[in-house]
């Protein structure tokens, strides 16, 4: 299994961008997938999660409401759909996917996409 992030760039605030996690592999159906986010000298923060179908999704609370995490089996693609942007959601986001329920217990995690929003 590998994790490629995209759709990362520079947004004024108020605005919107997708992320996009492809990936690679078997057993996309059977894996929690998630995503968090880190700012240089921080730690890596939790976003949102998505666990194997039916399950509901799960969100930090600074991004509920405007944040919504979407998984596509067919493309084997989770997607972040972000609006209302703030400039304190400026960091590298990341995806991560295991086996777990637990983002702590995650076997593979990709590069990571820069999302930059301006005030």
């Amino acid at each position: 299994v590998s994790l490629a992030e995209s759709g990362g760039g520079l947004v004024q605030a108020g605005g919107s961008l997708s992320l996009s996690c492809k990936v690679q592999g078997r057993f996309f159906d059977w894996l929690s997938i998630s995503w968090f986010r880190q700012v240089p000298g921080k730690a890596r923060d939790f976003v949102a999660q998505t666990n194997r179908p039916p399950s509901s999704p799960t969100y930090a609370d600074s991004v509920k409401g405007r944040f919504t995490i979407s998984r596509d089996s067919a493309k084997n693609t989770v997607t972040l759909q972000m609006n209302t942007l703030r400039p304190g959601d400026s960091a590298v986001y990341y995806c991560g996917a295991g086996f777990s329920e637990s983002p702590q217990e995650y076997e593979w995690w990709g590069q990571g996409t820069q999302v930059t929003v301006s005030s």
